[in-house]
C-alpha cells in the first residue's frame, strides 16, 4: 500500500523543516488564501489548485525541495492577492528581488503596487536579525516601534 500523496508531502515537509530548523509557514497562507478568497474567488480557486495539482505532486515525488515549493506557493498567492514586488531581506536589512534561488535566511515580504497597503509576509527566516524583525514589525504589523522579544 503506497503514501497518500498529501501525507507523504507533508511528512517530507515536516522532515525538511525540523532538518532546517525553519518555520512553518502554512497557518500564515491559509490565512492568506481565506483573504484571497475574498477579495478575488477566481484567483483562490487557482491558488487551490495549484496546491492540489502542481505543490503537492511535486513535493510527494521529490521532485521540489519541500522549503523551496511551498515559499514558492507562498509567492503565488502573495501576487494574487496584489500587484507588487517580492523581496528577499537579508540579515543586515539590505533588500533586493526575490528570486527562487534566495536562501532561506532571508525574510520574504511582497509589496503591494497600492499606497499605504502592508506587506504580504512570504516567508520568515528561522531567525529574524534584528533590522529583519524591524523591518517586518515596520512593513507588516505597521508598527514603529519595537515590541520586547515577540516572535512574528
Amino acid at each position: 500500500m503506497s503514501e497518500d500523496p498529501k501525507d507523504k508531502a507533508d511528512r517530507l515537509f515536516q522532515e525538511a523543516l525540523e532538518a532546517a530548523g525553519a518555520r512553518d509557514p502554512r497557518e500564515f497562507y491559509r490565512k492568506a488564501l481565506r483573504d484571497l478568497r475574498d477579495v478575488d474567488a477566481e484567483a483562490y480557486r487557482k491558488a487551490v489548485a495549484h496546491y492540489e495539482e502542481v505543490l503537492i505532486p511535486a513535493i510527494a515525488s521529490g521532485e521540489s525541495d519541500p522549503l523551496l515549493a511551498w515559499r514558492e506557493y507562498g509567492c503565488q498567492i502573495a501576487e494574487a492577492t496584489a500587484s507588487g514586488r517580492t523581496m528577499a531581506i537579508d540579515e543586515s536589512g539590505r533588500a533586493e528581488p526575490y528570486s527562487s534561488q534566495t536562501p532561506l535566511e532571508r525574510l520574504v515580504l511582497h509589496l503591494p503596487d497600492q499606497k499605504k497597503a502592508r506587506a504580504i509576509l512570504v516567508s520568515l527566516p528561522p531567525t529574524l536579525s534584528s533590522a529583519q524583525r524591524a523591518t517586518f514589525e515596520l512593513l507588516v504589523r505597521g508598527k514603529q516601534k519595537l515590541p520586547s522579544q515577540s516572535t512574528p
